[in-house]
């Protein structure tokens, strides 16, 4: 299958679909043919590959859109619509005042000398005045002081944003604002682990057997909790993964995996 060896963030995003009869019915046709795959699945991981392609299929079947650019992972690092626009302007001021300054050192290429015509244009300005050289300065002047009224102009709206945001958390999610004012989060948009490197480091510490500098009170204690009954064996069975994610909502925002508590519903071993 296509999406075991894709990883989490190349994940295409599964839409939601409509609970209609149909699309029902897709999954269900689905189901017999996904006994194979997860009886011969190795690990979650598999498993949730397995899931997650069974998706992309019904998706596929009833048509629905899908995106094809790859999901972000951890804090969304979307730029605002008004942020975009303003820093295209300032890069496109930054180019002329470029243009102009070259213009001026005596730089008369025809790609310059049109570019300082546009910036001139419907000014009454023309080049071959005496006294260009003091409108060129007063236009860089000009564009200079609209690049930072533009910055002031970004720094005004995040500030803005950013305290409208705060607040309408601290109404919802008090414990989630301050921790986010204590720790800032971070995007995650570094370089993925190695796989193996992960495994091996943990194993490293959980599976190699250690030698500690035991304490006297290690000895207290283990005489105290002699009489305690170890506790039994934790099996998670299917029917207890189903009890819950049974009452879970269908279309809630996915883990890193993109796989909406709807799939798992819906695709029931038989």
């Amino acid at each position: 299958m296509e999406t075991r060896s894709t990883p989490l963030e190349n994940r295409p995003r599964l839409p939601r679909i409509a609970l209609s009869k149909r699309n029902r019915a897709v999954v269900r046709a689905l189901n017999p043919m996904l006994v194979t795959y997860l009886e011969a699945s190795r690990d979650l991981c598999e498993t949730d590959s397995i899931l997650f392609g069974a998706a992309l299929a019904v998706c596929r079947i009833i048509g629905a859109k899908l995106s094809t650019a790859g999901r972000t992972t951890g804090q969304s690092s979307a730029i605002p619509a008004w942020r975009t626009r303003i820093e295209e302007r300032i890069a496109k001021a930054r180019a002329l005042i470029g243009r102009l300054i070259c213009f001026r050192s005596g730089n008369t290429r025809p790609r310059i000398v049109r570019t300082v015509r546009m910036a001139f244009a419907g000014t009454n300005v023309s080049l071959s005045q005496p006294d260009i050289m003091q409108k060129l300065t007063e236009r860089i002047d000009d564009l200079k002081q609209g690049i930072a009224a533009w910055g002031k102009r970004i720094r005004r709206y995040t500030e803005r944003s950013t305290r409208f945001n705060q607040n309408r958390l601290f109404q919802s999610d008090q414990k989630r604002l301050y921790k986010s004012l204590e720790r800032p989060m971070v995007s995650g948009t570094g370089p993925v682990p190695n796989q193996a490197d992960t495994v091996a480091f943990w194993r490293s510490l959980w599976s190699e057997p250690v030698n500690h500098n035991e304490g006297p009170w290690t000895e207290v204690v283990a005489s105290q909790c002699a009489g305690i009954t170890p506790m039994d064996p934790v099996t998670i069975t299917p029917d207890d993964v189903a009890e819950a994610v049974r009452r879970a909502p269908n279309w809630k925002s996915p883990g890193l995996d993109g796989l909406h508590h709807y799939w798992l519903k819906g695709f029931v071993k038989d």
